[in-house]
């Protein structure tokens, strides 16, 4: 493992076809650097598909300007498809349905609560679209002055807070651009998020999917209903997990509700009615084994690093290996990432005083990572959060956040 300061190395990828990659280079302990639209890369493979600065540079016209109007301020839910470097925006009969062979656009805005932005990337998605999905989520961002949560989701690994937009489900069908859409509207409601609470020494939440399936008697779960915030406490859980979970529904309540909503403790067989309004009368819970802690602390693991271009480059320096980190250490001059490869995720948090060009360069920041600790691309979950807008699961890889 690499220690705190040490050079970071790039793994060589495993069998497969032949990818692109970037010269690394390390000019000091510790340091990184990660090569811009400026930097060549190498080639390794005519074969590959083209990197996405890469494919910007081949692109003979940029994103149409103006392509989002007033309207986009207004409370709702969105969806463009990116149709040649543009984004077409969906009737409502057309949301929920997505063709494995394009990429869109979801925007939930929620008014004075705040705004997400999904990159929502098909299975069989060109390359060029998906650069293209980029750009677009880029000037959307901009349009909403940087305040969006941004979110890259991929086919078949987005995350429950993505499903839960559309109230009828998500289909996918084979098929692209030349395609028709026909699927019932979704649309957000009220506030109904389920997290499990799951380790032993490295204790994480995750959404989870809205049901009783998620359950299990061996661990912990968070159900908040925006005024009322439910700890589930299984009857095997760990007594880590059960500090844990009273830990992370103060937070929610401390930072999300302002201090307004009410926490209640509830013990696995005593759920209230307002629980089993939401989440359907109880079904027969899954048993929990020590091992499923143990493999938990191991996908739960995370490391944070800063990101900066000071010297014309973007240079990666880790600056913790070991979680919970100190808040101070986010410097809100500079762009991080904070690391949760193994479990599927990785989050870079904007600081309000970086640069424009690191700001610009987020998702590009996260997809050279990706690549450079050999995380699979179609599987790893991005999250793009301004300073002032960290959700719940990244604060929680914090000490004393409030």
């Amino acid at each position: 493992m690499t220690e705190p300061g040490e050079e970071n190395q790039l793994t060589p990828p495993g069998p497969g076809p032949p990818q692109h990659t970037h010269r690394i280079r390390s000019h000091a302990r510790g340091q990184t650097h990660l090569r811009g639209h400026q930097a060549k890369m190498e080639q390794e493979s005519d074969a590959a598909p083209v990197p996405a600065e890469g494919m910007m540079q081949m692109f003979p016209c940029m994103a149409a300007p103006g392509q989002f109007g007033p309207e986009i301020r207004e409370p709702g839910l969105k969806v463009w498809r990116v149709e040649k470097m543009k984004a077409v925006l969906l009737q409502p009969t057309e949301v929920g349905a997505f063709f494995n062979g394009d990429s869109y656009l979801v925007l939930e805005h929620r008014g004075d609560q705040g705004a997400d932005l999904h990159m929502w990337i098909g299975e069989k998605s060109s390359r060029d679209e998906q650069v293209a999905c980029a750009m677009l989520a880029t000037q959307l961002d901009n349009f909403l002055g940087g305040d969006p949560v941004q979110h890259r989701q991929v086919q078949g690994y987005e995350s429950p807070e993505f499903m839960k937009l559309f109230s009828r489900g998500v289909s996918y069908k084979e098929g692209g651009v030349e395609s028709g859409f026909r699927r019932p509207q979704g649309g957000s409601g009220p506030i109904h998020r389920l997290y499990q609470i799951k380790g032993k020494r490295n204790i994480r939440a995750k959404e989870v999917e809205l049901s009783w399936n998620s359950f299990n008697k061996g661990d912990c779960f968070i159900l908040d209903l925006g005024e009322t915030i439910f700890s589930w406490i299984g009857s095997q859980a760990n007594i880590f997990e059960k500090q844990k979970v009273r830990e992370i529904a103060s937070l929610i309540r401390d930072t999300e509700r302002h201090g307004k909503a009410r926490i209640t403790d509830i013990n696995e067989g005593e759920e209230t009615p307002e629980m089993l309004k939401v989440l359907g009368p109880v079904i027969k819970l899954a048993e929990s084994t020590p091992e499923e802690d143990s493999q938990a602390d191991v996908s739960n693991s995370a490391s944070l690093y800063k990101v900066s271009d000071a010297s014309g480059q973007m240079k990666l320096t880790k600056v913790s290996e070991k979680s919970p980190f100190a808040k101070d250490l986010l410097v809100r001059d500079d762009c991080f990432i904070l690391d949760n490869g193994a479990n599927g995720k990785i989050f870079v948090w904007k600081g309000m005083g970086a640069n424009a060009e690191e700001k610009r360069e987020a998702l590009k920041m996260a997809d050279d990572f990706i690549q450079q600790m050999n995380y699979p691309r179609m599987k790893t979950q991005v999250e793009i959060l301004p300073q002032g807008r960290e959700t719940i699961i990244f604060k929680q890889f914090f000490q004393n956040w409030n």
